[in-house]
């Protein structure tokens, strides 16, 4: 059947038995163990044409589910729907009942809108329960603080927020500018521990001349416990009506200037202080990368 070269001869004859065998129902590999053939380009030539018997077909494991998404769909199930119940993806759906038509609209389009304005609404409950647990427990988690935290806390938070001494501007002034309630208040109990007397400071609001500067200065004036007199005339921002302003409603107060009267040496511990905490924050970095 062969010649000494490995080639095979009689083609036609040996076309005659695969075929004969393949439409007996035997697979590839048995006529190859029946013809001797261990060529399987030569194999796959010789049955070419010929289906292979049933029985060597694998079933395919998602046909179950292409039959019961096109019964779906045929029932008026939206993907969405067909998706959830199968648990399937989408593009497999789309590809197994795309010849099928699409089920009639049940719903208007604002009936459609307003289902997923709900659905969204209680997503964002869903998230704002979410966001309120955990700064809620981590409000808790601070606890009490220490004069020590305290202080080291106040010092971190004017060399962000206060003004700096500058080698070209020598004035050592304490001068702290927050937008936020709950940091003027920090503030102001960090100047208490150090005792630093309320007569000593002085306030100055910063807000634009559109917003409502009688209220605001009203509110910081509760806030911090100061009569007028511990306040400076009210500084105003132009406003600009070629730009629209977003710091607008209610809750938008301005700033509120904090200025220490004779605080040139409170300056200089704040800001040795703040390079203490530094150099500390070094030696314990180096400690943790050996």
């Amino acid at each position: 059947m062969t010649h000494a070269t490995g080639k095979y001869t009689d083609f036609e004859g040996l076309r005659e038995r695969a075929v004969a065998l393949r439409r007996a129902g035997l697979s590839l590999r048995q006529i190859r163990d029946e013809l001797k053939i261990h060529n399987n380009d030569l194999l796959n030539r010789l049955v070419k044409g010929e289906p292979p018997p049933v029985w060597t077909k694998r079933p395919n494991a998602k046909d179950d589910l292409r039959e019961k998404a096109r019964e779906l769909r045929l029932r008026g199930w939206t993907y969405d729907r067909i998706q959830l119940e199968l648990g399937c993806s989408k593009s497999s759906i789309s590809l197994w009942v795309r010849d099928l038509p699409k089920p009639e609209r049940k719903r208007t389009s604002e009936e459609a809108s307003a289902i997923a304005r709900r659905g969204w609404e209680a997503t964002m409950r869903l998230r704002d329960e979410e966001r309120r647990h955990t700064k809620e427990t981590a409000r808790q988690a601070v606890g009490s603080l220490s004069p020590r935290e305290l202080f080291l806390l106040g010092v971190g938070l004017y060399w962000a927020e206060g003004g700096k001494d500058k080698p070209y501007d020598r004035r050592e002034n304490v001068c702290f500018v927050n937008s936020d309630p709950g940091m003027i208040e920090v503030f102001l109990a960090w100047l208490d521990l150090l005792s630093v007397e309320r007569h000593r400071l002085r306030f100055t609001v910063m807000i634009h001349e559109s917003a409502d500067v009688a209220g605001a200065e009203r509110y910081w004036a509760d806030l911090v416990g100061a009569d007028a007199t511990a306040f400076n005339k009210t500084t105003l921002k132009k406003h600009n009506p070629k730009t629209r302003r977003k710091n607008t409603g209610d809750s938008y107060r301005g700033c509120l200037v904090i200025k220490v009267l004779k605080g040139a040496d409170l300056y200089r511990r704040i800001e040795g202080s703040w390079y203490g905490i530094v150099e500390s924050a070094r030696t314990a970095d180096q400690r943790n990368r050996t």
